[in-house]
């Protein structure tokens, strides 16, 4: 069984912690994941508001460079994959598969040249928006405009279908989300939300859009944070197999993962307190009457497919 874990923001944190990635205080570090056995992490450059528009791009790079310096520091335990033939590389070595992605379109700052030169610095996956309105489309906390994807925004979907890239809907505004069901001509990832049915939640998913996933032949990855899960906040890992079960019961067992968002939420569920905690959510699927061969796709299996479809 490999886990695949679709986003953290744990390079950001130990950037600014000083910490390292082997070990640290974060909820991610080699040492804890690797008592997880095969694991392929992707791994985040957030790009906060604070830095944009003007710094956008620059944050980006500072973080992405943070990530080589780990990587380079930690060779022998980790390794950059950018292909489906990378990460089957690093677990044969016994190595934690790391993959790069960005949270945040704003680091384009509107020109597919820096696109296409993130992809060649191993960015695999673009988040397109944070919350808020960017140059490719409208976030979440501005839905209510009833935004969608900018002619700019088009035009990144399709370099990034040519490229081999992973578009990524999480925190985009539900006109977005639909516009780019329009656009794509490859299979997307939702990579940290939920499913809005059990937890009204404005980053989570409709029944309408998780159906839409399926159409598209992507995957939704389950997101730890409990104002995702449940309304009430109080979560546990009761709630993360609730919007397991019910996202599988819509649209069947081939497009959910995970994408914990570990070192990017404020809180964990009762029961989780890092990386070291995902085995846990696999126990309790073997609890319940799912098979070996679908608790192997909720655990990574699903986003390998989609990996190996589109890189």
């Amino acid at each position: 069984m490999i886990i695949v874990d679709a986003h953290c923001d744990t390079i950001t944190q130990i950037m600014e912690n000083g910490e390292n990635l082997n070990k640290n205080s974060c909820h991610i570090d080699i040492q804890r994941q690797k008592t997880l056995g095969k694991c392929v992490q992707f791994f985040a450059a957030f790009i906060d508001p604070a830095y944009c528009p003007a710094y956008a791009l620059k944050r980006a790079l500072q973080i992405i460079d943070e990530f080589y310096r780990q990587v380079k520091i930690n060779k022998d335990d980790i390794l950059l994959c950018c292909n489906y033939n990378d990460i089957m590389k690093a677990v044969d070595d016994n190595k934690i598969a790391a993959m790069l992605s960005i949270e945040g379109g704003e680091a384009l700052q509107g020109d597919l040249g820096v696109l296409r030169m993130l992809y060649r610095l191993g960015v695999r996956s673009i988040c397109l928006t944070w919350n808020y309105r960017n140059e490719i489309a409208d976030g979440v906390k501005d839905g209510e405009s009833g935004g969608g994807l900018t002619p700019f925004g088009k035009k990144v979907i399709k370099e990034m279908n040519e490229l081999g890239m992973l578009v990524d809907l999480s925190h985009l505004s539900e006109k977005g989300f639909w516009d780019v069901m329009e656009c794509t001509g490859a299979p997307v990832i939702v990579s940290h939300s939920n499913a809005k049915k059990l937890c009204s939640h404005q980053r989570n998913l409709t029944d309408e859009q998780i159906e839409a996933v399926k159409n598209n032949g992507g995957v939704i990855g389950i997101n730890l944070y409990p104002d995702f899960l449940k309304d009430s906040k109080d979560a546990s890992i009761v709630d993360i197999i609730r919007h397991i079960e019910y996202i599988s019961g819509l649209v069947g067992p081939d497009h959910i993962g995970l994408g914990a968002d570990f070192d990017g939420v404020e809180s964990l569920p009762e029961g989780i307190v890092g990386v070291q905690d995902l085995g846990k959510i696999i126990n309790e699927l073997s609890k319940l009457n799912y098979s070996s061969q679908d608790i192997e796709k909720f655990a990574g299996g699903n986003f390998l497919r989609v990996i190996k479809e589109v890189l």
